[in-house]
């Protein structure tokens, strides 16, 4: 249920970055293929992103360590990959985001971070490993939602500004110019 949870968050957070899911208008219909690297369309990927992504996909690799413990690395690196790819081809289908290949990258990378946590935390806590990290984990949600919670509550925006279209209106009877 918390894997869920995340992958919820997950995805809010990585299309419609905590705002109201909604469709472009074709603005951001581009892809980045070249990762790290200033294109035409795009500059260089800003390292505070590269950072957030590297930490969003930290606790999938870190779940799905924990759920299919017997999956050896290469599958878990395929399907966070996948996973990624899907995002971003969801993002680029919308029109709510860029495709970036960078992204693709570092969540590969955040997710086998993840992954790397759980393997240390069973040989550091042995037969205790389950009830630790399903109190972390519930911890970490319950924390995380809340931290949604505020920043929903707060003046803060992430989301890239949408086609807005405001109907010419003719000003009140008698506002007007003569």
């Amino acid at each position: 249920m918390l894997f869920a949870v995340y992958l919820v968050l997950l995805a809010w957070v990585v299309l419609w970055k905590l705002e109201l899911p909604y469709f472009g208008q074709g603005g951001l219909r581009h892809v980045k293929l070249v990762p790290f690297a200033p294109t035409a369309q795009d500059g260089a990927s800003d390292p505070v992103e590269v950072v957030a992504n590297v930490l969003l996909f930290v606790p999938f690799g870190f779940y799905l360590g924990l759920l299919a413990p017997s999956w050896r690395w290469p599958k878990v690196a395929g399907v966070l990959a996948a996973s990624s790819l899907a995002l971003e081809v969801v993002q680029y289908a919308l029109t709510i985001g860029s495709a970036d290949v960078t992204d693709v990258v570092v969540n590969t990378a955040g997710g086998l971070a993840g992954l790397g946590l759980i393997v240390l935390a069973r040989r550091r806590l042995r037969q205790r490993t389950s009830v630790v990290v399903a109190r972390v984990c519930s911890i970490v949600t319950v924390v995380l939602i809340l931290a949604v919670g505020a920043f929903i509550a707060s003046p803060v925006r992430y989301a890239p500004m949408r086609d807005v279209h405001v109907p010419a209106v003719s000003p009140p009877y008698g506002l007007g110019p003569d």
